[in-house]
C-alpha cells in the first residue's frame, strides 16, 4: 500500500509541481529547495 500511495503522489507531482532539474541547486530559494527535496523523497519511495 505504501508503494502504491507514493506512485500516486509521484504522478501528481509530475503534473502539478514545477521542474527544477535544469536549475543550479545553489541558486534556488528555500521554497524551491523544499519542493525539490519533497519530489526527491516521493520519487525514491515510489521506486522501492
Amino acid at each position: 500500500m505504501k508503494k502504491s500511495f507514493f506512485k500516486f503522489l509521484h504522478k501528481i507531482n509530475k503534473a502539478v509541481l514545477p521542474k527544477l532539474s535544469n536549475k543550479d541547486p545553489l541558486k534556488l530559494t528555500k521554497w524551491q529547495k523544499a519542493i525539490l527535496a519533497y519530489r526527491y523523497y516521493v520519487l525514491i519511495n515510489s521506486m522501492d
